[in-house]
């Protein structure tokens, strides 16, 4: 399992890292999901990766 954290505010990035946001369910600061560790998941960290952060 990883867990992400929303570290910074989606103003100002491109639609398509706001939708990757909405889709990870990550919508405040501060929010923390945990998802199971795949590639589809890691790819969407990836794109994301400057506004987020993984506590494991």
């Amino acid at each position: 399992m990883i867990k992400i954290k929303l570290v910074r505010s989606p103003i100002g990035c491109s639609p398509n890292q706001r939708k990757t946001l909405d889709a990870m369910g990550l919508r405040k600061i501060r929010a923390e999901k945990e998802f199971k560790d795949s590639p589809a998941v890691r790819g969407m960290i990836e794109k994301v990766k400057h506004m987020v952060e993984v506590v494991r």
